[in-house]
């Protein structure tokens, strides 16, 4: 039986007060992320970093110290070992992006695995150049470094792939039943919140915010949201975007702002993280903590945020149809319906290569 390594690929985190800063060093010493020469975006990262760290370790505090992202991430890498494991000798490992296990030490655990196939995920489930793009990038330049040469597939975007969009309609469903209890008689505003991006990077094509109102479109046609004969009384939805930092314009609309706009409705909040698909500061804390005083600062019948699709069942069945088409397919990189997924005025990874 032939051998087949995945690897998910994710953000990561720090993992104790010490490694903040150079996490944060890390991130944004990426060109994806800060595309200034060399010299000039390092400067900046150390600049940057440094000025953040302090913010940034008072919100891992409220995390016990570091993230939750690479257990989260395990969880879900030993979930899907699982579910692939009766089908093919497999491995499931994780990488991340900006802190440890980074790209090379993993690329060195696969090639010490010695698989015949590799399948590269990202646990982005909406393509990104900040995101997928540069975790596969270097992965790239981490296996050539190692020697791992080795034939390997690439799933570069899932954002309506069934199992993926039927756990977020569970949980969704959850959220508004939770909140028509909460709140009787109120209006219900369900928010599918995503991270941000700077507006620059969308106007260079990046497909990203496209992906994100396909997942949203998508769970609302799961549960009717639009249909006044099915759907709760009240009901309305909305796509917005968090976690915007620096002087730069992000995309619009902001969660925080259309928490507040839904408090000055009269309506109760729903916040979907459909953006994000295990828990981490932007779900814990920014989500958790800061955004639910500001829903209740502006008096807001009811505040209900849903968790993440983190080891769903549905979720990580998705994931293994995921993979076994990537195996199946004949080219290298694919979404989740093969081809081209993004419209024509959008940059397409599986259409020709990854940027």
């Amino acid at each position: 039986m032939s051998r087949t390594a995945v690897v998910l690929f994710n953000l990561g985190g720090p993992d104790g007060p010490d490694a903040v800063e150079p996490f944060l060093f890390n991130l944004f010493n990426d060109p994806a992320i800060i595309g200034a020469p060399k010299p000039i975006r390092r400067w900046l990262a150390r600049r940057i970093s440094r000025k953040r760290a302090p913010l940034a370790r008072d919100i891992y505090a409220e995390l016990g110290g570091g993230s939750p992202l690479l257990p989260n991430s395990r969880a879900q890498a030993r979930a899907l070992e699982d579910k692939l494991g009766a089908e093919t000798e497999c491995r499931v490992f994780v990488a991340m992006r900006y802190w440890h296990p980074m790209s090379d030490e993993v690329a060195a655990d696969v090639l010490a695995y010695g698989p015949d196939r590799i399948v590269l995920l990202p646990l982005y489930p909406h393509y990104s150049t900040t995101t997928g793009g540069s975790s596969l990038a270097a992965w790239r330049r981490a296996a050539a470094g190692t020697g791992l040469d080795v034939e390997s597939r690439v799933v570069c975007c899932y954002p309506t792939e069934p199992g993926f969009i039927a756990a977020l309609a569970e949980l969704t469903q959850r959220g508004i039943d939770a909140a028509r209890e909460q709140a009787p008689d109120r209006p219900l505003r369900v928010l599918f919140s995503a991270h941000g991006l700077p507006e620059k990077v969308i106007r260079k094509g990046d497909p990203y915010a496209d992906h994100v109102e396909r997942t949203a479109a998508a769970v609302a046609d799961r549960l009717a949201l639009d249909d006044p004969a099915q759907a709760a009384p009240g009901l309305s939805w909305t796509v917005c975007y968090q976690s915007r930092v620096g002087p730069l314009k992000w995309i619009e609309p902001y969660t925080d702002a259309e928490i507040v706009r839904a408090a000055a409705d009269g309506a109760a909040a729903i916040v979907v993280p459909l953006a994000f698909v295990s828990e981490h500061s932007e779900t814990l804390v920014e989500l958790d903590i800061e955004y639910a005083k500001l829903a209740a600062d502006n008096a807001i019948p009811a505040y209900v945020r849903v968790p993440t699709v983190s080891t769903h069942p549905a979720f990580v069945g998705g994931l293994a149809s995921l993979v076994r088409r990537a195996l199946d397919a004949d080219r290298e990189v694919t979404s989740e319906r093969g081809g081209r997924l993004c419209p024509a005025d959008r940059s397409c990874c599986a259409q020709g290569g990854v940027a």
